[in-house]
């Protein structure tokens, strides 16, 4: 760059002026730059909406998450357990009271009351089928973030005093905390139901053909035991488009353990117990029935498949007999408003 003499003069002058100061301006520089980091440290370290990626683990220790249920979880594939979730809307004897052989949890959500009608209307008024007694609960979280104060929604409230099957906890509701649904619903059949043989979790878009269900579990073993639609060697999805992907850095395998899909799957009432032990050393990812499958490895006991195959179905056929459903335990549905054709369709089948 070419300078008139003035401003060579100028140049020369400034940059002479500016030599005394260039060690301590840079001091200065590395000591603001050392603050700025120190803040944003500090800051990550005691944001409300980092505390979940600060989970210790040992194999002596709980994992302690200090996150209140009313935040978000910034990960994509971790969800909130083990936390105390408390019950807003509990039955606290009735399963106690009753003793019934199976315990039936439906996950539904909170919104859902056509859906949880359905379900009473239909194959869950079976209350004493093969001379076993089975109870039917609904499982609800909250429709939305809130004060965890705050009262049941009166909708619901009522439901709960007309039927008395409605078990709400105080975490939000929603597809990516399946898993925490899943683990309330344990920790609830171990603390409840100490007389109980089997527990069974079932969507509310499902047939469940409680008769052959019974009939399979008067045979089945009263311990070690979870059955359904077992897949083995799944594949896990890396696609980020995928409403299941899970990143290698969460889940380096290629395949899953073992796991019974979420439709619907039946367990032994030894186990709730000690799947939440294991929980408490293996991650809670939010693709529930993966992560039962990852705790029944970490406890080192094998599931069990249906003594034979087309018991639990997830693909209905679309040419079928009219004995169909009194052939399966467990069928998928479209939605839950399906259930009233498949049930007036079981009910007035032939003898089959």
């Amino acid at each position: 760059m070419h300078l008139s003499p003035p401003l060579k003069m100028f140049h020369s002058s400034l940059c002479s002026e500016k030599s005394p100061w260039k060690g301590a301006r840079r001091w200065l520089f590395y000591v603001m730059l050392s603050l700025m980091l120190g803040v944003l440290v500090l800051y990550s370290w005691f944001s409300p909406s980092w505390r979940p990626l600060l989970i210790q683990r040992d194999d002596n220790k709980t994992a302690v998450n200090t996150i209140s249920p009313s935040h978000y979880i910034p990960s994509q594939f971790y969800v909130e357990y083990p936390y105390q979730y408390h019950f807003i809307l509990d039955e606290p004897n009735r399963c106690r009271q009753e003793s019934p052989f199976m315990v039936v949890m439906i996950p539904v959500a909170p919104q859902s009351k056509e859906a949880r009608d359905i379900i009473r209307r239909t194959w869950g008024r079976e209350n004493r089928v093969l001379g076993q007694l089975v109870s039917y609960f609904f499982l609800l979280g909250k429709s939305r973030i809130g004060n965890d104060a705050e009262p049941p929604d009166e909708q619901i409230l009522n439901e709960s005093k007309k039927h008395h099957d409605i078990l709400q906890s105080n975490f939000l509701d929603s597809y990516k905390n399946l898993t925490i649904k899943t683990m309330v619903m344990l920790e609830w059949l171990s603390s409840h139901c100490p007389n109980t043989s089997y527990a069974m979790k079932i969507d509310s878009d499902t047939f469940l053909n409680v008769r052959n269900l019974v009939d399979m579990l008067l045979k089945a073993p009263r311990h070690d035991y979870m059955t359904g639609l077992v897949a083995r060697g799944a594949a896990v999805l890396r696609d980020p488009t995928s409403k299941w992907f899970l990143s290698p850095n969460v889940f380096p395998e290629d395949s899953y353990p073992p796991y019974a899909l979420g439709v619907g799957y039946v367990l032994s009432l030894d186990l709730p117990k000690r799947i939440l032990e294991a929980s408490k050393k293996v991650q809670a990812v939010y693709i529930e029935d993966v992560y039962m499958g990852l705790c029944m490895r970490h406890l080192g006991i094998q599931l069990t498949d249906p003594p034979r195959g087309g018991l639990f179905v997830v693909n209905m056929p679309s040419e079928r007999t009219d004995c169909y459903f009194a052939s399966v335990i467990v069928t998928l549905l479209h939605n839950s408003e399906q259930i009233l054709d498949v049930w007036n369709a079981y009910e007035t089948r032939p003898d089959c």
